[in-house]
């Protein structure tokens, strides 16, 4: 084995290495992180707070619905619930 050829490589590396840093108390000055948000994620942070504004159940749906079946004039069609039913049933066959 050639301890020269070693040698040689090992200043290769020892030559290559960075400069080290010094760090930000020696120099005095701090560095500060800095975080840009896109346009985008701005306009899903409204649409978000708008949706968690919205309430769940729509209650002026409810009371008519409930004023419907309390009148007895709430009507089904027996072939929009049967379409339903089986979009239902397809889908947790899927």
């Amino acid at each position: 084995m050639r301890i020269e050829a070693y040698s040689q490589i090992q200043q290769l590396y020892n030559a290559s290495k960075p400069a080290t840093k010094q760090t930000s108390t020696a120099t005095g000055s701090s560095f500060r992180d800095k975080l840009n948000i896109s346009s985008t994620g701005k306009d899903l942070q409204v649409a978000k707070d708008a949706l968690s504004k919205t309430p769940d159940v729509r209650m002026d749906k409810v009371n008519e619905l409930k004023a419907a079946i309390a009148n007895g004039t709430y009507d089904v069609s027996g072939e929009d619930f049967a379409d339903k039913l089986l979009e239902k049933f397809s889908q947790t066959l899927a």
